[in-house]
């Protein structure tokens, strides 16, 4: 009794670290954007400096996610996890502390390199401390305040630019950050995965082809798609990944294996966390713009009225993790995604120069439902479609693919709303958000189409292992009894 006591204990701690760690590291993806105004207002800049605020936190953290993943599985999941937490914290407070818009820029990039170390590891910290049978509940927990960081972090944003100062999105996370270090120190088991030697190779060959792709998407709109320093980005990134691609299928110990793709499971939650995330991303950056400078509600008014989607993970994504565990996670997630995109082309519908809030009420519920039932869900996938030794390397693709896809997003619905309006008037940014959020809706929906390739419940099994050889599947936990 005792040891399951302490187990138990032990697997809440777990849980309580890795989620607020998460929201840390998920909180910065879009925390900026409602505080650009006021950072131009202080350190200056021009726009496209504004936006690698953004850009520059969102890249290294893309690039780097999967060798963060493959440092951690090599030298030990809690000791990579606080390396990352440490430098995250510095780098906030670096942020908070920036003199100017480069040193900000550089300082955003350092906290991604910080969240790329630490972020994949939260979940195999979290699969290492929970038993099988609780899983779902924890992945739906986890899920659940990593959604809402994602989707709140203009609120956040915005109330503390609001009513304090834009530098508090970043002090934020410095208690939040030297609380959790002694806590993990003390409560989080260390483990790691493969042992295999570090792929130096495939990790130049990985963060070269992403920074390619995505340095080319985020200077198109300024620069011109035909410029040479945007297409050398893109030609140059895509031989990269190309080469990691190959790589990955032929290297003795590759930091991806391409023959993790031959799961089902991995590939579609996969396929559809990278095109949610672009759809998502994009739609986030822009309706928060418009509430703001269309609507002209202050950002934290836009923020609050933004709560019918944002704060919706909390309240419904530990429900997905129940519903996953007794019907499996293919029919929650697609369910999720198929009502994400209808909620984003009933906003795309109804957006106008003077839309009412209640016209867009009914978008922004079903687009909050919809992220949530997708995210718990999805984790649980990632983990089911691989051997328990690399889910470390599985989360942090994932990982990547997810912040590639938010990456892309804001790139590929800028370029659209760039295309076809602009800021000049209330008119021409409707004219330019209506077909952007029609293009978030139906790459959600494309996402949804994907998660149904995910194999039913019961059939999910891990992609052969280095030896060539295909490991038993995980046993999916019994439905927990019901308390009489």
């Amino acid at each position: 009794m005792s040891q399951q006591r302490a187990e138990r204990g032990g697997a809440v701690w777990a849980l309580v670290i890795t989620s607020v760690a998460g929201f840390m590291a998920a909180l910065d993806n879009l925390v900026v954007t409602t505080a650009l105004p006021a950072i131009r207002e202080d350190l200056g800049g021009a726009l496209h400096d504004l936006e690698w605020t953004v850009s520059a936190y969102t890249l290294t953290f893309a690039v780097l996610l999967m060798t963060g993943a493959a440092l951690g599985d090599r030298f030990g999941r809690r000791r990579l996890f606080l390396a990352g937490l440490a430098v995250f914290t510095a780098a906030s407070a670096a942020a908070a502390l920036a003199p100017g818009i480069d040193s900000l820029i550089a300082a955003r990039a350092v906290q991604g390199v910080g969240a790329a170390v630490m972020m994949p590891l939260t979940l195999t910290l979290l699969t290492a401390a929970v038993p099988a049978e609780r899983r779902g509940t924890a992945y739906g927990i986890w899920g659940a305040v990593n959604g809402l960081a994602v989707a709140s972090g203009p609120l956040v944003g915005g109330g503390l630019t609001e009513h304090v100062s834009w530098q508090w999105i970043f002090w934020l996370n410095v208690p939040l950050g030297l609380a959790l270090l002694p806590l993990a120190r003390l409560r989080l088991a260390e483990s790691c995965g493969t042992g295999a030697p570090l792929d130096l190779t495939g990790t130049v060959l990985a963060s070269g082809g992403l920074f390619g792709i995505v340095y080319g998407l985020i200077r198109g709109p300024v620069d011109g798609w035909t410029g040479t320093p945007v297409l050398t980005g893109l030609f140059a990134g895509a031989a990269l990944l190309a080469a990691f691609v190959l790589h990955g299928s032929r290297a003795r110990a590759p930091m991806l294996p391409m023959r993790l793709f031959r799961s089902r499971a991995f590939s579609g939650i996969n396929a559809a966390s990278l095109l949610m995330f672009l759809g998502m991303f994009g739609s986030i950056f822009l309706l928060s713009q418009y509430m703001q400078g269309v609507l002209g509600y202050s950002p934290t008014e836009a923020g609050l009225r933004m709560l019918p989607w944002t704060g919706m993970p909390m309240l419904v994504a530990p429900i997905a993790g129940f519903l996953a565990d007794r019907v499996g996670g293919r029919p929650v997630v697609a369910t999720g995604l198929f009502l994400q995109a209808a909620g984003l082309a009933w906003l795309a519908s109804v957006i106008t120069a003077d839309a009412s809030y209640a016209v867009q009420l009914p978008g922004l519920i079903a687009g909050g439902v919809g992220m949530a039932l997708y995210f718990a869900p999805a984790s649980a996938l990632v983990m089911a479609g691989v051997a328990p030794k690399e889910q470390g390397i599985a989360s942090g693709a994932n990982n990547a693919l997810r912040e590639v896809g938010g990456a892309l997003g804001i790139a590929v619905m800028a370029s659209v709303f760039s295309a076809q309006g602009g800021y000049e008037t209330p008119q021409t940014f409707v004219d330019g958000l209506r077909p952007a959020v029609a293009v978030g809706s139906a790459v959600v929906a494309l996402a949804g189409l994907a998660a149904l390739l995910i194999p039913p419940r019961g059939r999910i099994a891990p992609a052969a292992d280095t030896t060539g050889q295909v490991p038993a599947p995980a046993p999916l936990p019994d439905p927990a009894p019901v308390s009489r």
